[in-house]
């Protein structure tokens, strides 16, 4: 196998924009269903063989469904429990169950929270005891958290044994990697997946198409433009091979909007270990998580 085969082989395709119209850059709306189909064939014939939905994804279960993924490991992730709810089991495998029904598939292969830290409240010992008892049935194989901030992980992984982390992470948020939480899921055997790689696009997009709001990080901007000149790197080839580079991470997600898009990520595949400056990096996380963007 050769070192790009493996590198594109760690990609997973993220289908948010499958079921919603999603990202900063996405003017196209949500992806018809011809190409969501490309898009799948594509990824198949490079050896890709995962793929992230959710309940909340619109309909993008539903077309995943229709398309036929059972050949696929397929990730997906639960709504938060509702107020009202008294069963959380039944509630689960309800989900579940209905989840199943829209992909066309007997099992998950992972099956995570959206809102991980409900496993710290009420609901917390019998949500854990529901996935458990799912796993056990063989409707999934493993059971995880998406997570928004490492810190959510120091309390969650001293009192739940999970499989799955999945994670932000790219060249501006590297909170994954100063946290040190990266290296300490990797030595609890513990399966890492990120994403938002791009930042929903914003790290792809040239200077002058850039939302003026984004101007309260223009240094940042400014050295990353310039690192990119100075290194002869597309924005794409920067954010793929950074995220690459960690031998830690299992899987890297990306959502792609065409085929042609997908074509280009396979092409930019690349593990080379990038000397990033630190002037590039933020913690802010009115930048680097993408539920502040609508209150700058």
């Amino acid at each position: 196998m050769s070192l790009l085969s493996d590198m594109v082989e760690r990609l997973a395709i993220g289908t948010v924009q499958f079921g919603l119209k999603y990202g900063i850059s996405n003017h196209q709306g949500k992806v018809p269903y011809k190409e969501a189909k490309s898009i799948i064939e594509l990824a198949d014939n490079n050896n890709i063989n995962t793929l992230d939905t959710a309940v909340s994804y619109g309909d993008s279960e539903k077309i995943l469904g229709s398309i036929g993924v059972s050949d696929w490991n397929v990730i997906s992730k639960l709504p938060a429990i509702p107020d009202e709810c008294d069963d959380v089991k039944l509630w689960l495998n309800n989900v579940v169950t209905t989840s199943l029904e829209r992909l066309n598939i007997d099992c998950l292969h992972s099956l995570l929270l959206h809102k991980p830290q409900q496993l710290l409240g009420v609901h917390g010992s019998n949500l854990y005891k529901a996935l458990i008892k799912l796993k056990a049935s063989g409707k999934v194989k493993k059971i995880g958290i998406s997570i928004y901030d490492p810190s959510e992980l120091d309390q969650i992984c001293s009192q739940y044994e999970i499989d799955i982390v999945q994670a932000p992470l790219n060249i501006v948020d590297n909170r994954l990697v100063e946290s040190g939480w990266l290296k300490r899921l990797s030595e609890l055997s513990i399966e890492i997946h990120v994403r938002s790689i791009f930042l929903q696009g914003l790290l792809l997009m040239p200077a002058r198409k850039r939302p003026q709001k984004f101007n309260l990080w223009a240094s940042l901007w400014t050295n990353w433009d310039k690192w990119l000149e100075v290194n002869n790197l597309t924005p794409l080839q920067a954010c793929l091979q950074y995220v690459l580079s960690f031998s830690e991470i299992n899987r890297v997600i990306v959502g792609v909007d065409s085929v042609n898009q997908l074509e280009d990520i396979i092409r930019a595949c690349n593990s080379s270990k990038l000397k990033v400056p630190k002037n590039i990096h933020c913690s802010d996380v009115n930048l680097v998580n993408p539920s502040r963007w609508p209150y700058l």
